[in-house]
């Protein structure tokens, strides 16, 4: 199932995008964001409610692709934490391009917009890792800010989990990236809401 979950990075800049373009965009064109914070909930509740959801879904999603992995086991015989490894590391690659989109839906008014900028983000942070990114870089940056890049790369992060390796570094990226994009949402629907 190698090459299936190589193309997840790819599919979720666009697929994730369009989940989460709504999450907040709609409500503040709709003007429903003031009557979502009269609820007796917090913005924080509000934002991992909306961020859970949205993962939810995807999960869903993925879940049902185990028509592939059935096939693959009736066929041969694969590793199967390998393949489980694979499923981990998409689901937190999309949920760590869903903390994007919802700080960029919280952003603006049009969804468009908020698909546009969160595929061009996602995109970054996958191109962060290639050797021509990296070149390009290395050639005016000292080696510290390139090897930050480098850091940044969704594909690397993801490359290790698809080898069965569940190396906890890579947990707390995609967690990190996760609670960091999640905190920009809050303070981006508090700076919105006057107005």
């Amino acid at each position: 199932l190698e090459p299936f979950f190589r193309f997840h990075p790819w599919l979720y800049m666009l697929l994730i995008p369009a989940i989460s373009m709504r999450l907040w965009s709609e409500e503040r064109k709709a003007g429903t964001l003031e009557l979502l914070m009269t609820l007796p909930i917090s913005l924080l509740e509000a934002v991992i409610g909306k961020f859970l959801a949205a993962w939810c879904f995807t999960a869903i999603a993925l879940v049902l692709t185990f028509p592939v992995w059935l096939t693959i086991n009736y066929l041969g015989e694969p590793d199967n934490t390998v393949i489980a490894a694979g499923y981990l590391g998409s689901l937190l690659l999309a949920g760590a391009c869903l903390s994007i989109g919802s700080c960029i839906s919280a952003l603006t008014k049009n969804q468009v917009v908020a698909f546009v900028i969160s595929f061009v983000i996602c995109f970054a942070f996958n191109l962060s890792g290639f050797p021509i990114v990296l070149d390009m870089f290395s050639a005016w940056a000292p080696q510290a800010i390139v090897d930050v890049i480098s850091s940044f790369s969704f594909l690397s992060h993801f490359e290790s989990i698809l080898r069965g390796v569940i190396d906890i570094r890579d947990i707390i990226f995609f967690a990190s990236l996760i609670a960091f994009w999640l905190y920009a949402t809050i303070l981006a629907i508090e700076a919105k809401k006057g107005s």
